[in-house]
């Protein structure tokens, strides 16, 4: 878009459209989504604003459906607009109508087999899998093969795209249908850009899709992450790899070994149990059990006894018994998780669960959502507590006058794990890794004194204003 002569701002007030990227997977983030496309209607009103335009996975979910259901969206953008969005939004800009997408079940568009996927996907909307080489007359931010990617702020994590889709057929999710069946980055794209955020002061990366735990099967090697973690460790400047997304019946001995072993890649299990009742997972099409799953943790904590662990669950799910409730919370009351998500079920349209005839009363899902949020904030609280006396790598990422000096260690991910307050911030800034011991908790979240000595390591890498 740069490229087109089009400008970024800061405020989206100063902007002639204001491009809104949407969620389509939970009802939450869809109202969030529409919030946000309202208010940004808004802008129309006091300020430099002509155009609100949709792009994402709603946009891409429902197509002329959201258009017809938000007129104050000027424009709704699929997937396969994103190739020739310059031009889309010069259209609605201009007052001309670009007509929104009739949805379609993205998982068609790629063969079956995987195997056979990467030579079709030169002619598939892959969002996210632009190669690293730059268009013409695109000017690289550093060296010949810079990634086509744009830092939004100066903070010392950034996330790193694997792979998109999925090919698993979870009952109660809708994601591959919108999203596509499961496919990699290739190794060199993922470490091209690592590269370049490690110049642009990234000190973290963390990589995301919608099952890492694939990546690879599509390239000829199921066993690819094992290869590519020491790789991505080894590049100068990144200090810590992160892993999120990982499906418990995909997970293997090598890959345990390797996020346990490998300097720098922190071992941090974000594993997606979803249940642990045997007649649940099996309704949910899932795999494993109670002792199945604490198997698996004691073989990562075997390996790694501070390894950082955290699940999402569902609740209420269609047919669900007390049994099957109590037995989900045997398996989080011994599992010690550092972090635990838990949702109560929902419809979710398009899906194979939405139409089972067990379904539970709205207010026993409610009932039972609140009962296991209360264990589960207990047992995080408690899981914070075996820690103390600890020692911890801290990568500080904001410094403030009143709130002091806070970060993550490895077992916390951005924005969902939690976080370190550092007790004293002498000498300290942005990016830097410290290491302390933990001297206190508040919840889920870990107080730590730094130690003495040469435990600090980086740099400062952006100006105190940003840090702001």
């Amino acid at each position: 878009m740069e490229a087109d002569g089009w400008q970024l701002v800061e405020d989206a007030a100063d902007a002639d459209v204001a491009v809104v990227n949407t969620c389509g997977f939970v009802d939450a983030a869809k109202k969030d989504s529409v919030d946000a496309l309202l208010e940004a209607n808004d802008l129309k009103d006091h300020g430099r604003t002509q155009a609100v335009v949709a792009v994402g996975c709603m946009a891409e979910r429902y197509g002329k459906e959201l258009a017809e259901a938000l007129p104050e969206a000027d424009g709704v953008l699929g997937f396969d607009d994103y190739t020739d969005i310059s031009d889309r939004l010069q259209t609605i800009l201009n007052g001309g109508i670009h007509a929104s997408h009739t949805p379609r079940d993205r998982r068609k568009l790629l063969p079956i087999s995987p195997a056979e996927r990467q030579e079709s996907a030169a002619d598939v909307a892959l969002p996210g899998h632009g190669p690293s080489d730059l268009p013409d007359g695109v000017a690289p931010a550093s060296g010949p093969r810079a990634p086509l990617r744009r830092r939004l702020d100066g903070a010392p994590v950034a996330s790193v795209k694997l792979a998109s889709g999925c090919d698993r057929r979870c009952t109660f999710c809708a994601i591959p249908s919108f999203r596509g069946s499961f496919i990699s980055r290739r190794p060199s794209d993922v470490l091209n850009e690592t590269r370049w955020l490690a110049e642009q002061g990234v000190k973290e990366i963390m990589l995301v899709s919608e099952n890492n735990t694939s990546y690879g099967k599509d390239l000829g090697d199921i066993r690819l992450l094992e290869s590519l973690l020491p790789e991505l460790a080894d590049v100068d400047g990144i200090e810590r790899v992160r892993v999120s997304y990982l499906q418990p019946a995909e997970m293997r001995p090598g890959l345990i070994d390797v996020l346990t072993s490998t300097e720098k890649v922190v071992p941090y299990f974000d594993l997606s149990f979803q249940h642990s009742a045997p007649d649940v997972l099996r309704a949910m099409r899932r795999f494993g059990d109670t002792d199945r799953f604490l198997e698996l943790l004691d073989t990562i904590r075997t390996k790694a006894p501070q390894a950082g662990v955290r699940s999402n669950f569902i609740v209420g799910f269609p047919g669900e018994s007390e049994a099957d409730l109590a037995e989900l919370e045997r398996f989080l009351t011994h599992a010690r998780l550092d972090a635990i998500g838990v949702f109560g079920y929902s419809d979710e349209e398009g899906t194979e669960a939405a139409t089972y005839d067990t379904k539970l009363d709205e207010d026993v899902v409610a009932e039972r959502l609140a009962r296991v949020s209360r264990l589960a904030e207990q047992l995080v609280s408690q899981r914070a507590e075996e820690r103390l006396g600890e020692s911890v790598h801290v990568l500080v990422e904001s410094v403030d006058e009143e709130e002091g000096v806070r970060g993550r260690a490895a077992h916390q991910a951005p924005e969902t794990d939690g976080q370190v307050l550092l007790t004293s911030g002498a000498g300290l800034a942005v990016g830097r890794m410290v290491e302390a011991k933990v001297v206190g908790t508040e919840g889920v979240d870990l107080v730590a004194e730094p130690l003495p000595g040469p435990a600090v390591t980086g740099s400062a890498m952006i100006s105190e204003e940003a840090a702001r």
